[in-house]
Order: structure tokens, then sequence, then C-alpha cells
């Protein structure tokens, strides 16, 4: 039978990376985990090389992780793997389809303009605009346009001094030229994620916040649960994944006294939530789809 050679791109050694690389070993017999950092693009050569690898020579690539923290040079590392897949080599997901995702601001317009229901959203350069925004909507969350589990961002409220307000803008402004605002929302203490693999809806976990903790990440004192999202909120993740045209994607929501609202689309994450959350393991289902579409 075809066993084809099938890398994970990680954190080496980081659990999500590692159980998926096995996962390909047990069903493969090939293992080889890589970090897109040490990796090298010769054009004069056509070669792109990887820990001794030359990873255009592979049958597929299955992208976990682009690093340790999120930033533009991130983008510039997944389009070197542009070069993989014009040599053939299946990459999962498509190194196009993660540059999209990577900047909120870009995974935000698309959202957008497939019509899913966001938090209300401003983009602005101007601090008096940004200003003007939070005495209206009265709280609201800072982001910058590259982070993950909340890293970076602030809560502004209109009710602190003006004085104060503007210096933190300002402040902020200096890091991230582009303010990116999102009206507070309640979400009484609980957001989820919703996993798809191949656009098929895998299940569903929750993210709990910790004590005193606006938002609901691990590394603010949260923790992961099961939850049962409706069939409304299934849909709309539906939509929201396809958007993107990912092999595996993790949809975050919340519902809210207005209706379910998406914050992002991530083809990077999930696989802990779900599986301490929901008892879904990931690896194992993405491992088994990777294979199968390269066995035709």
């Amino acid at each position: 039978m075809y066993k084809p050679r099938i890398a994970v791109i990680g954190n080496p050694g980081k659990w999500s990376t590692e159980v998926l690389a096995d996962a390909l070993e047990t069903r493969t017999g090939f293992r080889l985990v890589t970090d897109l950092s040490s990796t090298e693009l010769d054009f004069s050569r056509g070669q792109l090389l990887s820990s001794g690898h030359h990873l255009c020579e592979l049958d597929g690539i299955i992208i976990r992780k682009v690093g340790t923290t999120y930033s533009p040079v991130c983008i510039e590392r997944l389009e070197m793997l542009r070069v993989a897949e014009e040599a053939g080599v299946r990459i999962f997901s498509s190194a196009n389809s993660l540059i999209r995702l990577l900047d909120r601001l870009a995974c935000s317009v698309t959202l957008h303009n497939h019509k899913i229901p966001m938090p209300p959203t401003l983009v602005t350069e101007s601090v008096d605009t940004a200003m003007k925004q939070v005495h209206e909507w009265g709280q609201a969350i800072l982001k910058p346009l590259f982070s993950t589990k909340a890293r970076g961002m602030q809560v502004l409220k209109s009710n602190q001094n003006d004085k104060l307000l503007r210096a933190q803008l300002v402040r902020y402004k200096t890091r991230h030229p582009l303010l990116y605002l999102q009206q507070f929302v309640d979400l009484k203490g609980e957001d989820m994620g919703l996993i798809f693999i191949n656009g098929n809806y895998q299940g569903a976990y929750s993210r709990i916040a910790g004590q005193k903790a606006w938002n609901t990440t691990i590394n603010s004192g949260g923790r992961y649960g099961p939850c049962s999202p409706t069939s409304d909120m299934i849909q709309i993740a539906q939509r929201a994944q396809a958007a993107f045209d990912l092999d595996y994607a993790t949809v975050d929501m919340a519902l809210t006294q207005d209706g379910p609202v998406v914050f992002e689309v991530s083809a990077l994450g999930g696989f802990k939530g779900a599986h301490a959350g929901s008892g879904i393991n990931l690896a194992e289902r993405l491992a088994d789809f990777a294979v199968e579409s390269l066995r035709g």
C-alpha cells in the first residue's frame, strides 16, 4: 500500500505538533517535524530545504504552526511554501489560504464580505476617531493585527479619563499604526471553537474564563470544556470556514444577546481544546484525512 511522506511544520517538542507527527508516522512509517524559521529557499537551485530535507520532494506537508508568535514574518515564511506547492506537494491547508488568516484585518474583511456576523468593528489610523467610537460603544477591545491567545489586546473604557484614554491609544499606535477596535461583547464567561476538517463539522469545545479575566484564553486562566452549539451556530461557522478554502479550521464564536458572532477563523489552533474539552482526537482525524487524500 502506498505510504505517502508527509511532514509536519510546527513547533518541535510542542504537544499538538508531536501528536500529529506520531499519528502520521503510525500510518506511513515516515516522520519529519520541522519549523518554518529553519526553512531555506534557494531560487537558483530550486530548493526548499528544512532540517536537511528537500520539502519539494515530499508528498505532503501539514502546517500545524508557523512560529511561536505571530508577526508579518510568518506571512513571508508561508510565501516560501508556495514553491513546494508549485512543485506538486499537497499542503494542508494551502499557503495562500493561511496567508489570509494570519492578519486579523484580512480575516475580518473576508468574513465581512461573506456576510458572517461579527461584533461591531472599526479600523482606523485616527486616534480621534477611535476615541469617539469608544465613547459610543462604552467599552472596546483594541486588538493587534498579529496575535494569538489575546496577547497584546487591551480593554478601553469610555468612563476613563479622556487624557488617559488618548495616551493609551497614542502609545499603542507607536507599535500598531493601524488601530483595530471591536466592541466589547459580554461573553458571560464563555466562548467556543467549532472544528472542521475538509469542510465537515467535527465537533466543538468551550473556553471558560478564569476569575476576573475579561477573555477566555488559557493564558488568562481559562479552561476548556464541552459545549453544544446550536444548529444556527454550526451553519454560520460552516459558512465562515468555507470562505477560506481550508483543509482544517477552527471557528471562534460566541452566543451573544444579539445572536451568534464570529471572532475569527484559524487553521493553526484547536487541538488541545478539542482534546481536553470534548475528547476529540484531531491529530488522528487530520492524519487520516491527509493520508487518504494523497492515496486518492
